[in-house]
């Protein structure tokens, strides 16, 4: 009798990836503040971009992406035939793991790093290492312990997802040096552009041969609908993933979209802006009432709360509320919410229905022996 059919080792291994709930039973008109998205939508530039891409639907979208890939470069400043297109950044980084490393490879990320990570990681039949953060950031000291010469990956998002939190250039290069020569440093900077100053690693990209730089359009710039993602590095990782991309991995729609949301870069200053003004604001009415956070860098908040149970029942108590945020145990943070930074009304809405879970567990103050009146 022949043997049954099995897939690929590691890949009964993976965990199947769960995105932010986005619907609560019983309502209909619920805030979703679960998948860090811009509420503010793509510019209208990106917008009408989209409406005129129905008049080319029936013909195949363009292979090599160069119109999308001209303009990111001319945007950031950086070389366009070192940079390669994917649906979502999600697409490079299981190209990286799926070029660079196999059985008997190891690859190497953060205990509350990107889940992605992982899954990519067990697709390619390799071994995922997890290295301990310090207080939820980043510890580059670990992270270069932690590798072997079996290490071909090292996957650091900066910002880091689900903590918020960063780590200076200066680290990372100091990273990208102490890696063993066989490895790739992954700058992972979806949220990069929430940063204002910061070019998400292209400079170390651009100058060093193990590092490599993703990016993606499903945060900042509202896109997160269409999947769209892009990375950048040396040429001669960007030839070997080509290799292996499929060639009409992105639609019509999602290339001009795409491109003329790159190009509106005043709105992406407008979001930066109103992102850092309402992040700040959400932070310190949360610790107001007694939930504190990492200062976060990115477009979400991670709310700490005193153990488990009490954030999955403040869980429940916002989507009683009609407001959806995100559980992160499956990121090891199981006394934490992650909270995406929407609008004004949003961040006022569950910093208010917060406030009244933490008073409504607060015994009331007991009353005065003694007589009354």
């Amino acid at each position: 009798m022949s043997d049954p059919i099995r897939p690929q080792p590691g890949i009964l291994d993976i965990a199947l990836y769960e995105g932010g709930a986005a619907h609560v039973a019983g309502m209909s008109d619920a805030v979703k503040l679960s998948s860090n998205e811009n509420p503010f939508g793509p510019s209208e530039r990106a917008k009408e971009a989209f409406q005129r891409a129905v008049h080319k639907l029936h013909r195949y979208p363009s292979s090599d992406h160069t119109a999308l890939r001209q303009a990111i470069g001319e945007v950031h400043g950086l070389d366009s035939t070192r940079i390669i297109c994917g649906v979502g950044s999600d697409e490079i980084l299981h190209l990286l793991c799926q070029c660079y490393a196999g059985p008997g490879d190891e690859v190497v990320f953060t205990e509350h790093g990107f889940l992605m990570y992982r899954i990519s990681t067990l697709a390619s039949g390799a071994t995922p290492v997890e290295v301990r953060e310090r207080e939820r950031v980043t510890d580059v000291d670990a992270l270069l312990a932690a590798c072997t010469p079996r290490t071909r990956l090292v996957f650091i998002a900066n910002p880091n997802n689900p903590t918020g939190t960063m780590i200076g250039l200066a680290e990372i290069e100091r990273l990208a040096d102490g890696l063993p020569p066989q490895a790739i440093l992954v700058l992972d900077g979806a949220y990069a552009e929430y940063v204002a100053g910061y070019d998400g690693g292209a400079w170390l990209a651009t100058t060093r041969p193990n590092v490599f730089m993703t990016r993606t359009f499903s945060k900042i710039y509202g896109l997160g609908g269409l999947r769209v993602g892009w990375g950048y590095g040396p040429k001669a990782i960007i030839d070997v993933l080509n290799r292996v991309r499929g060639p009409f991995n992105l639609s019509t729609a999602q290339l001009d979209a795409a491109e003329a949301a790159v190009r509106d870069q005043d709105w992406v200053d407008r979001c930066r802006a109103d992102n850092t003004r309402l992040r700040s604001w959400l932070a310190e009415a949360l610790m107001e009432r007694g939930v504190p956070s990492d200062t976060s860098t990115a477009n979400f908040i991670l709310a700490r709360f005193a153990d488990e149970a009490e954030a999955v029942a403040c869980d429940a108590f916002l989507q009683s509320h009609g407001l959806i945020v995100r559980r992160v145990a499956g990121y090891k943070l199981p006394n934490c919410l992650r909270i995406t930074v929407g609008d004004e009304s949003a961040c006022r809405r569950v910093a208010h229905a917060i406030g009244q879970f933490k008073a409504a567990k607060t015994p009331a103050a007991a009353a005065p022996e003694g007589g009354g009146a």
